[in-house]
């Protein structure tokens, strides 16, 4: 998964990512994943099935390996949800630690 191009979806108003949030059980706070597509087909399907309304707001990113990475660091992302389908939508997580 990490040693090809991935594809993000990014907001073209105020440039944030689209993120998958799972309640932590302990506290009670959030954990936020970054979700990683491994088409740019896949993201633009998604963007079509779940985000009809935000479509003209939405763009696909393409990522390398080490820019995903410093983008989990900087954001201090939990870690990141690859989309398997994106029609359902199935997301595997992946814990960064």
């Amino acid at each position: 998964m990490l040693l090809q191009i991935n594809y993000l979806i990014l907001s073209k108003q105020d440039g944030k990512h689209l993120v998958a949030r799972i309640p932590r059980e302990k506290d009670g706070t959030e954990a936020s994943y970054l979700l990683v597509f491994q088409q740019d087909y896949e993201a633009l399907s998604y963007i079509n099935t779940h985000g009809k309304d935000f479509r003209d707001r939405l763009i696909v990113e393409t990522v390398s390996p080490t820019q995903l990475k410093g983008l989990l660091q900087r954001w201090d992302y939990e870690g990141f949800g690859l989309v398997k389908d994106p029609l359902l939508p199935e997301i595997q997580f992946v814990s960064r630690n």
